[in-house]
């Protein structure tokens, strides 16, 4: 496992400079996880499985490189490509994908697929058909305003009802 590969093999660098030169960091907030090293080290766990593969096929070993810069540029290829970006369907502009708040806390909407999509534009009372409606900023807003009404129990049990993909994120409670 190296930092980056051929050349920059012995350049310093760490998950968050990998992160960063792959368009990951934005703001001054760092990553909430180690997400280069993390994938690194399923690369490096594939790189094992393919040597043993090789050694099985041709009967010898063979050296595999792994490197975190390589793990961090494909890490981005979600927001290279569009997606993750603020126009893109997972990074804010399909109204059934986003983290809106409630009245306790938030929720992390994931109704993407057009049937979780319809599934959820009916329980908000927007009717069955969600189509390209899920990108209409009127969509957005009758659910945030939706979402903003109920408590994070409700949400749930509107969740469990209509078979919705969402995680509620409850605020913790101060010390008191």
């Amino acid at each position: 496992i190296v930092g980056a590969t051929g050349a920059r093999a012995e350049e310093p660098g760490h998950d968050l400079t990998y992160l960063a030169e792959s368009g990951l960091v934005t703001h001054c907030t760092l990553p909430p996880t180690l997400y280069a090293d993390m994938a690194g080290s399923l690369m490096a766990s594939e790189a094992v499985l393919q040597a043993l593969l090789h050694r099985g096929m041709h009967g010898g070993g063979t050296r595999i490189e792994v490197a975190l810069s390589v793990a961090a540029h494909y890490l981005a290829l979600p927001r290279r490509w569009g997606l993750t970006t603020p126009g893109g369907s997972v990074g804010g502009a399909h109204a059934g994908y986003r983290v809106y708040p409630c009245r306790d806390g938030r929720v992390a909407l994931a109704a993407l697929e057009p049937h979780f999509a319809q599934r959820l534009c009916a329980a908000v009372g927007l009717g069955a058909e969600a189509g390209n409606a899920m990108f209409r900023s009127s969509t957005h807003a009758a659910i945030a305003a939706f979402v903003q009404g109920r408590d994070c129990d409700e949400i749930e049990a509107l969740a469990r009802q209509h078979d919705l993909p969402l995680h509620v994120l409850r605020d913790e409670a101060e010390p008191g």
